[in-house]
């Protein structure tokens, strides 16, 4: 039996479509990514990784999204020349999608179902500045922020969720990369 998420129709940013159906037995890292974000800069991270693990089956797939305070406003051609020439991202990039709301994509509907609870960084700063300025979400399930990760097995099944200041690189989500590459 397939796994839900591979059948779940994505777009590629060059607008060719597709689902993850490609990606079927590789690790994948789901990120929800931006331009113009305080975390932005976990784009060197996450290609860091990519090129780390992905000879061993292991993709990063990065979706832009525009639901955290407008840090995503470019149009798919400009969040690819972005990317391409400030971080020099390799790993597959998507058309933006919405991850949040009432027009959450069929894609982070059925990760967010898959795996409700996300591992939160201790002390959080980024959660107790979202409180602050009354930007967390509605409900704790809800993506957080920009560059939350969900971490999916070889067979398609969502095992990790990771807050948006746990880095790509921080060993809490290395330590789980590492163990779905063996499993």
């Amino acid at each position: 039996m397939t796994a839900p998420l591979y059948s779940v129709p994505v777009r590629k940013i060059d607008g060719t479509d597709t689902s993850l159906a490609d990606y079927q037995g590789s690790v994948l890292l789901v990120v929800n990514v931006a331009s113009k974000c305080g975390l932005t800069p976990q784009y060197d991270a996450l290609e860091k990784v990519y090129k780390t693990y992905h000879a061993k089956g292991f993709e990063v797939l990065g979706f832009p999204a525009n639901n955290f305070a407008g840090q995503e406003p470019g149009s798919d051609a400009e969040i690819q020349e972005f990317c391409t020439t400030k971080f020099e991202v390799d790993f597959p990039l998507f058309s933006k999608i919405s991850v949040a709301g009432e027009d959450r994509h069929p894609l982070y509907q059925e990760l967010i179902s898959a795996h409700p609870q996300r591992v939160n960084k201790p002390d959080s700063p980024l959660k107790k500045v979202l409180d602050e300025r009354g930007l967390s979400p509605k409900s704790e399930t809800d993506v957080l922020w920009n560059f939350e990760k969900f971490l999916v097995s070889r067979d398609g099944k969502v095992v990790g969720r990771f807050a948006p200041d746990i880095t790509p690189d921080d060993p809490v989500l290395t330590g789980a990369i590492e163990k779905e590459l063996t499993a």
